[in-house]
């Protein structure tokens, strides 16, 4: 062969490329002059030339199969599966095939998987990268006071299921609130309790602010409270049912001075207490005693009493009046008197009563009764009482003003209101005076102070 300027002739098909070179000059061989190979080559050419478009498959691929011997995978007749990539899915054809007229006999696309589209939580949402496609991430949130329930992140999968399962927002939280300080307040004088107020504590909810109940344990607000401590409780609910409650303390102190003792032979009516700041207490004698002294005394806010002790002396009769009402005076509110006349002191029914009554001295005493014996006829005339004696003129105007006749026996009892209850033409034994004069006004209320100071008899 010899060797000359080379030509080369480029042979340009779909999918490869053929390079046949000849020498100039050369008297050796050259296919393009040979008809019968020029013809075999063209024939070849036109049976397995490419035919259709090359098949593209975008987020996926597809695998073809030729008619046999065939080089190319685009000529006609052949055949191509269309696959999608993880997270796409084929829509369209699944087979497609090169026809006659050079076109592929189907449309195909792989399109991105997609879940469900989530549903927005109440009082929350989510927020989500890629929307609903395939491996997006979404992520829950909750409103402030609201706390999640569920998956917070959840994936689509290739399944076009989401990972996890849907997301929440519940109301766990309780609500907020705030009671006041311990509540302090002094008695109102003469009072053992106290009037408290306070501003009625409000809750707070942390979710959507709304409560649906508030209870009060205790007494409320401007309520009277009495001495000590009391505990007073809120409790509000919101409408999830969660509660809160708070608790304080009101305090009622009352201001108190020492305790007052009872004179000897005596009592005392105290308002309040008796010991309380305001306290009011007035002192009284039993029957026969006087008070000496102040009779009433109140506790002050320094805790200290007005006055000072007073005492119950004996009461002294003064006998050496002239004037009947004066004498009687005396004994009004202090003493009940039964006075018994008589013509001489010789009578039966004087010496029969006399005797009885001195058998009875103690129920008399405890009844607060005087004795007042008056004897004789005008002109002499003698009164005593005990071992006292009377003056004659004063017998005389007592007789005169009670209506007490002297020539005969009787007995007239009077209260302590000078008031005649009873009178007697005969000795009456002591278990009918003492009906009589139990049955006089105050006479529980008597007999309810003598047990308390235990006055008895001797």
């Amino acid at each position: 062969m010899v060797m000359g300027a080379l030509r080369c002739m480029l042979w340009l098909f779909t999918l490869n490329f053929y390079l046949v070179c000849a020498y100039e000059g050369s008297g050796g061989y050259s296919p393009l002059e040979d008809d019968e190979d020029v013809y075999a080559y063209s024939r070849y050419r036109y049976r397995d030339s490419p035919w259709c478009s090359p098949i593209k498959v975008k987020n996926g691929h597809a695998t073809c199969s030729s008619p046999s011997r065939s080089y190319y995978k685009t000529v006609k007749g052949t055949r191509c599966n269309i696959y999608c990539q993880k997270g796409y899915e084929l829509s369209g054809a699944s087979e497609v095939v090169c026809q006659a007229d050079k076109r592929w006999s189907g449309k195909y696309v792989c399109k991105q998987k997609r879940c469900q589209p989530l549903t927005m939580p109440v009082n929350g949402g989510f927020k989500c990268t890629d929307g609903a496609y395939f491996n997006s991430r979404c992520e829950y949130y909750c409103s402030p006071g609201y706390q999640l329930k569920g998956d917070r992140v959840v994936t689509c999968m290739d399944s076009k299921n989401w990972s996890g399962r849907a997301a929440t927002c519940v109301d766990l939280e309780p609500p907020r609130i705030q009671c006041p300080s311990v509540k302090e307040k002094i008695a109102e004088p003469n009072k053992l309790t106290s009037k408290v107020f306070w501003d009625t504590p409000e809750g707070r909810d942390t979710a959507d602010g709304i409560l649906t109940d508030v209870i009060l344990k205790g007494l409320p607000s401007g309520s009277e409270f009495p001495e000590g401590d009391h505990r007073i409780q809120y409790t509000v609910y919101d409408r999830a049912e969660n509660k809160a409650s708070c608790k304080f303390n009101v305090r009622v102190r009352v201001r108190r001075c020492t305790k007052l003792n009872a004179p000897e032979n005596g009592y005392i009516k105290c308002s309040g207490a008796g010991d309380n700041y305001g306290a009011t207490c007035d002192y009284f004698c039993v029957g026969g005693y006087e008070l000496q002294g102040s009779p009433a005394r109140v506790c002050q806010f320094n805790s200290e009493w007005t006055g000072s002790d007073p005492t119950c002396s004996f009461m002294k009769i003064n006998v050496i009046l002239r004037n009947a009402v004066e004498f009687l005076d005396q004994f009004y509110e202090k003493r009940r008197i039964v006075v018994l006349s008589t013509p001489t002191a010789a009578d039966f029914y004087y010496r029969l009563q006399v005797g009885t009554l001195q058998q009875a001295q103690c129920g008399l005493d405890l009844r607060h009764v005087t004795v007042i014996e008056l004897f004789g006829v005008y002109p002499t005339y003698i009164g005593r009482i005990g071992r006292m004696l009377l003056p004659p003129a004063l017998g005389l105007q007592l007789r005169l003003l009670l209506r007490i006749p002297e020539t005969r026996y009787q007995m007239v009892v009077l209260d302590k209101h000078g008031v005649d209850k009873e009178r007697y033409i005969t000795p009456i034994n002591n278990s009918d005076l003492f009906t009589l004069i139990d049955g006089f006004p105050l006479r529980k209320d008597e007999m309810k102070f003598q047990a308390e100071v235990g006055h008895t008899c001797n």
